[in-house]
């Protein structure tokens, strides 16, 4: 099959595009800057396309003759607005909207879509609103099309090599003694990398998969305090989490939004940490996955070199 992953650049993306080259797919990944996505020409059938996702004509000229197209677009940061902030409604609702406008017109077989467990029209942060947002403007769309041909992912914290979250605070804990956290006690269930990339690639063709939505979390639940003390231990600098009461905590994430660059933490970031991100049953049987353990993948990525 001929295959769109838009997003195919990033960490999960990386991870299908891989998966799919050795299913024999031709894949396309489009991204705006050529070099973000040079690491994937490695594999014979992916081909790496410049192209501006946010504009129409580009868009309807990948999506035109694909039979799957995946969305894995997805951002943490939004400048502040309500519902969602204006970055989160371009990422993570016109987009959605978009992508699922043109696979309509075209007549794409299979539209995926990655959002977020915990996605809520009513959630405490912008975030969290805006993957609940896009995933009512796909319905929207397909519910108007008399069409089922979508499927909707809401995974957990993923992990694996190269994740920004075991390695933020693997990194964070060769430069401080303690680590101060706020939103200590919120809850997560940490999904690993290739468990979605397999769950995804298993609904790819299925009948049952159609107009479906799965949840994707891990075998075992963790307070945010017990994952940071895990990712020191694990990478060699075992540090104490101090938890911060939110009032700080919201200080501390406002300063971060003050430095240049990406934010460590941002307010809205801490908003989503007021809810427990858990799933509410385990991973459907039909999508064919055992959820793979915290404990046997990260030690072994997150151990300093020797």
């Amino acid at each position: 099959m001929r295959i769109l992953v838009i997003g195919g650049a990033g960490f999960l993306g990386r991870q299908i595009v891989g998966r799919l080259v050795a299913q024999g797919h031709v894949v396309h990944v489009p991204t705006r800057q050529f070099q973000h996505g040079r690491a994937l020409l490695v594999h014979p059938t992916v081909t790496v396309m410049q192209a501006d996702i946010h504009d129409d004509v580009d868009l309807n000229r990948l999506v035109a003759g694909c039979d799957v197209v995946m969305n894995l677009v997805g951002i943490l940061h939004s400048r502040a607005g309500q519902p969602y902030g204006p970055d989160f409604d371009r990422a993570h609702v016109q987009l959605p909207k978009r992508i699922a406008h043109a696979c309509l017109t075209h007549g794409t077989k299979r539209l995926i879509h990655v959002s977020a467990l915990g996605a809520n029209a009513q959630a405490p942060s912008g975030y969290l609103r805006s993957k609940a947002a896009g995933e009512q403007v796909i319905h929207a769309a397909y519910s108007a099309a008399k069409n089922d041909g979508f499927t909707i992912f809401r995974p957990s914290v993923v992990f694996g090599p190269e994740d920004k979250f075991m390695n933020m605070f693997a990194q964070l804990a060769r430069f401080f003694p303690v680590l101060p956290i706020a939103g200590a006690k919120a809850k997560m269930q940490p999904v690993y990398v290739m468990d979605v990339a397999e769950a995804i690639l298993n609904s790819m063709s299925q009948p049952w998969a159609c107009g479906q939505t799965f949840e994707l979390a891990g075998p075992r639940v963790y307070t945010l305090g017990e994952l940071v003390e895990l990712a020191t231990l694990w990478s060699g600098h075992p540090r104490p989490v101090l938890p911060l009461p939110l009032s700080i905590g919201r200080m501390q994430a406002f300063f971060f939004e003050c430095l240049p660059g990406e934010p460590l933490m941002s307010r809205d970031n801490l908003a989503s940490l007021t809810v427990d991100n858990i799933s509410h049953a385990p991973i459907n049987p039909l999508l064919g996955i055992v959820p793979t353990a915290l404990e046997s993948i990260a030690p072994v990525y997150l151990k300093p070199a020797a």
